[in-house]
């Protein structure tokens, strides 16, 4: 068994991905210090057609060349905003029918794993700070609380890993 090189993989360009059916999932990033999380969720957005990342309060943006390094060109692909505070942002999406999730550790969470989404509407997804988590502010105003079940000693993700487990799991039940 071979593996495949670059040119077989069947990549699309950036134009047939902006023009491309995307998977009815938002990605808010709330208050996300390290660049090259931004960067890695970039990229894994582009992987699941991912229709739009929001970048709130101390998260970076695009251009920087910290993010660059681990988006490998994805934030040309995925469509992107800055907006200040997350929750306006949260009771805006509300307003336009889509249901908000923070992806967070807190009492009566729904576990990933029993999680179905509405295929009737659109969700967004708030991934924390890499130390604080999501704000509890934001928490309180998402419509659900996802954690993703763990069993180890540390109960800890990384946030880019985090945002690739949640996002391969709704992309699968969103197909």
């Amino acid at each position: 068994m071979r593996k495949l090189k670059n040119n077989e993989l069947g990549r699309i360009s950036v134009e047939t991905f902006k023009q491309a059916q995307k998977t009815p999932l938002i990605v808010i990033l709330d208050n996300i210090r390290s660049l090259n999380n931004v960067g890695s969720v970039f990229r894994t957005s582009d992987a699941f057609l991912i229709e739009k990342i929001y970048l709130c309060g101390i998260t970076a943006t695009p251009p920087n060349k910290e993010i660059h390094k681990t988006a490998l060109g994805a934030t040309e692909s995925v469509d992107w905003e800055y907006v200040e505070d997350t929750v306006t942002l949260v009771q805006q999406l509300q307003k336009e029918n889509i249901e908000v999730a923070a992806i967070e550790q807190v009492e009566d969470s729904i576990l990933l794993n029993d999680f179905t989404p509405n295929k009737n509407k659109k969700l967004a997804i708030v991934m924390g700070n890499e130390v604080k988590g999501v704000q509890q502010a934001v928490v309180n105003a998402c419509d659900y609380q996802l954690e993703i079940p763990q069993v180890g000693t540390k109960h800890s993700l990384n946030i880019s890993v985090s945002c690739g487990v949640v996002l391969w799991d709704l992309f699968q039940k969103l197909s």
